[in-house]
């Protein structure tokens, strides 16, 4: 699938806090545009509603403002068009692994949409990630970090148009974050990633936006935004070790 330009608009998002209360707005009038082919990092503290976007981003939570990829707006009537368009790879690796096999797991959405040579995908996703040897293993024998390069291979396996991601490199060793990474950068997809890990952004030669407390406070480079130890700060967030 072709990259994809996507654009949101006003942005408001709501979470129910698991208790029972009252929906609580998390993300407020957030606009942004990434072009087709970017790759955009959200930074911001725990809290501060990267992961909200996201899942506002395939209609996973509720939300007013408008989303869009290309000309396809996210409606309840498109919400199945316009999930096709993206793949997303959740942060625990567990609540998107349900098969046998590695290769089962990354040729899963390909078969699901129909595409051609699914297994042949399913094993490009997987050597992108650094698991071909892998293949017959079942996913709950991986470690943590094997289990999130699967993750991201099946979804990769998809050739989706928008990339999402929500901490990517979370307890990955060296070797595994630099598959990770490459796979990422690789992907011809339009990518956006919640992380803490701003070297990552960095590696990536992503734009950024910085996110504190649901607002957009702060966007652009990644060399650039995230040498600003002023709007960090106001983030709760500190300059990255390589650009200190």
């Amino acid at each position: 699938m072709i990259a994809a330009r996507v654009a949101i608009e006003d942005l408001h998002v709501w979470r129910e806090d698991g208790l029972g209360g009252e929906p609580r707005e998390v993300v407020h009038g957030i606009s942004a545009t990434i072009e087709a082919g970017r790759r955009v990092a959200l930074v911001g503290a725990n809290g501060a509603g990267k992961t909200s976007l996201l899942l506002a981003l395939v209609g996973a939570v509720r939300f007013s403002g408008r989303i869009a990829v290309d000309d396809l707006s996210l409606e309840k009537k498109t919400l199945a068009a316009f999930r096709a368009r993206i793949g997303f790879v959740f942060a625990e690796p567990a609540d998107q692994l349900f098969l046998p096999s590695v290769l089962e797991e990354a040729a899963f959405a390909p078969k699901r949409r129909s595409l051609p040579e699914p297994l042949s995908l399913a094993r490009a996703a997987l050597g992108r990630v650094g698991l071909a040897e892998m293949e017959a293993r079942a996913p709950s024998s991986l470690s943590l970090g094997e289990q999130r390069r699967l993750a991201l291979a099946t979804v990769l396996s998809a050739e989706p148009g928008v990339l999402l991601l929500d901490e990517p490199t979370a307890s990955l060793d060296a070797r595994a974050r630099r598959a990770v990474l490459g796979a990422v950068r690789d992907t011809r997809a339009t990518t956006l990633f919640a992380t803490h890990d701003l070297e990552a952004a960095l590696e990536l030669d992503a734009d950024v936006l910085v996110i504190g407390a649901g607002r957009l406070v702060g966007h652009g480079p990644a060399r650039e935004v995230l040498a600003d130890a002023e709007l960090l700060d106001a983030a709760n967030l500190d300059v990255p070790a390589s650009l200190a």
